[in-house]
């Protein structure tokens, strides 16, 4: 089950276990990068900008609950 980025004003939580820090995350990610190779031939990316970014599962590394992750509001801070 697809779940949103955290923003801002969002965040992840496990609906098992309550973990609000530790997930993993299978993501499509499509980007266009600036290469530089320097002249032994070894290619190091030097700038990303992100063209489109699907997250696809997110699992619980506390609990390794599959699909129970949800995007919450963060709590009001002050």
């Amino acid at each position: 089950m697809p779940v949103d980025l955290p923003g801002p004003h969002t965040r992840w939580r496990c609906g098992i276990c309550g973990n609000l820090t530790r997930f993993d995350v299978a993501r499509t990610l499509r980007s266009r990068d600036y290469v530089h190779v320097d002249l032994a031939g070894a290619p190091r990316v030097e700038e990303r900008d992100i063209v489109d970014e699907k997250i696809e599962h997110v699992w619980c590394r506390w609990c390794g609950a599959v699909d129970s992750v949800v995007c919450e509001p963060r709590p009001a801070s002050g």
